[in-house]
């Protein structure tokens, strides 16, 4: 192992671990939150099951004016919104709240756009047969859909990522704000190309991982 990187070993598995911690966040509330947030906006769409033009528009434009933020002035204009809710807007913790945030609507319109790639016949058969709101959403649309779903959470997990690397800005720590703080701003480049590395073997693992799945899973 290179001198460096036992040097800075400690502060550096810290940095991983922080980042670990707001990207499982972020994938917990897009899993909980943003998942049934793209199926409603679906489900409420102009000639679907709960076709509603009201919840529609206004989940739409949420989604949309979240979506159309840059990230890191959208982490600034929540800071008194992650005060509110974690009582302080530095931190690892702090830094969940905006990437929970942006992450429920990133992967809610992922999850969208996945089910209308879903064949109308199918809904369609579903309705012919009786099936209840429930059963049509879990038995036919999320198994028709999955490996759609499955790629939309893998390439929203590299975007999480991403983002995580801004979250210096509010004390998130992470892999990024290492690399900046201890590489960059110290004239270290070889660290700071060192966790560039670790970045990209994370994200090609969780690309590679994400794409396997995909494909086992895809029974069409």
């Amino acid at each position: 192992m290179p001198e460096i990187l036992v040097q800075y070993q400690m502060e550096i598995w810290q940095s991983i671990g922080e980042t670990f911690i707001m990207v499982g966040v972020s994938i917990l509330a897009a899993v909980i939150i943003g998942l049934p947030v793209g199926t409603l906006l679906f489900l409420c769409r102009k000639g679907q099951l709960f076709d509603n033009p009201v919840v529609f528009s206004v989940l739409n434009l949420i989604v949309n004016v979240i979506r159309s933020f840059p990230f890191l002035l959208l982490v600034v204009f929540l800071i008194p919104f992650t005060r509110l809710v974690i009582g302080t807007a530095i931190g690892t913790a702090a830094a969940t709240v905006p990437l929970s945030i942006i992450a429920i609507a990133h992967y809610s319109r992922l999850v969208e756009q996945s089910l209308l790639d879903v064949p109308r016949g199918v809904l369609e058969a579903s309705v012919s047969m009786g099936a209840s709101a429930k059963e049509i959403i879990f038995k036919f649309l999320f198994v028709e859909a999955r490996s759609g779903l499955v790629l939309g959470l893998t390439t929203s997990i590299i975007s999480f990522i991403s983002y995580s690397t801004i979250m210096g800005v509010v004390g998130g720590g992470g892999i990024g704000d290492f690399a900046i703080r201890y590489g960059y701003q110290q004239f270290k480049t070889d660290l700071m190309m060192y966790m560039i590395l670790i970045m990209v073997i994370l994200v090609q693992l969780i690309q590679f991982t994400g794409t396997t799945v995909a494909r086992l899973i895809d029974k069409r």
